[in-house]
């Protein structure tokens, strides 16, 4: 059995004054032990001053503040940086504004289990997401198409952001060499740790859009994502991955 203790689950914030503290009361009544670590990129809705309120009556809740607003896969890198150093040995990736259930903690830390990263997918059991415009939920599915195509892996969503790590992967991970951001950095980071040879597992989950908020999707992160599955593929041709 995995102990939950030795969880934490690593979720980026900007401007999220409005979801952290319920983020954290529903995380906490699926799954009381695990800790919970906020990346801050300097919210200036006092998005970090309620995480440290919070911080004072919750002994597993942690923050890293940061000076500014720069970006989602250095967020977690710095967050992945921080889970390895305190030791923990199964480590999140998880969305600040619901649209990453907390309910479905349970069911990937039973997953992980017998496996090295495990995917919550939006697509191994139809196309489950709640409130996209058709044009965007066309344009995930067809980039998550391309990926697997390009680049041969076996993950039918590489985009997604709500996942779990054996802190032995990240630790064979060279993170100096991962510089995306976005969809790119999900993929980037999957791929990498697929050609290692871990073992990944995608289980079903229901991805809701934000409730509260404004996405941070644009058009910058989907190129960002194109370009680099053809990096990827190349990188890997010559042994660079």
């Amino acid at each position: 059995m995995v102990d939950p203790s030795k969880a934490i689950i690593v979720v980026p914030t900007y401007n999220e004054y409005e979801n952290v503290e319920r983020l954290v009361g529903e995380i906490h009544g699926f799954q009381p032990q695990v800790n919970i670590l906020f990346v801050d990129d300097n919210s200036p809705d006092g998005t970090s001053d309620l995480i440290k309120k919070i911080q004072r009556e919750n002994s597993n809740i942690y923050l890293l503040e940061r000076q500014g607003k720069m970006g989602l896969g250095s967020a977690y890198i710095a967050g992945f940086k921080f889970a390895l150093e305190k030791g923990f040995e199964y480590i999140f990736e998880m969305d600040a504004d619901f649209s990453h259930d907390p309910k479905e903690i349970p069911n990937f830390l039973e997953a992980i289990e017998l496996n090295d990263l495990v995917l919550g997918s939006r697509y191994i059991k139809g196309v489950n997401v709640v409130n996209w415009p058709l044009k965007r939920l066309l344009l995930c599915y067809f980039a998550n198409m391309n990926t697997r195509i390009i680049t041969g892996i076996s993950v039918r969503d590489s985009t997604g952001g709500f996942k779990c790590f054996r802190r032995k992967v990240l630790e064979d991970i060279d993170f100096s060499n991962i510089k995306s951001n976005g969809y790119a950095f999900q993929i980037e980071i999957n791929f990498k740790a697929w050609k290692k040879g871990f073992r990944l597992k995608e289980i079903p989950i229901i991805f809701i859009d934000r409730v509260f908020g404004q996405s941070k999707l644009s058009k910058k992160i989907m190129w960002e994502a194109i370009f680099l599955v053809w990096k990827l593929r190349f990188n890997s041709l010559f042994g660079k991955i």
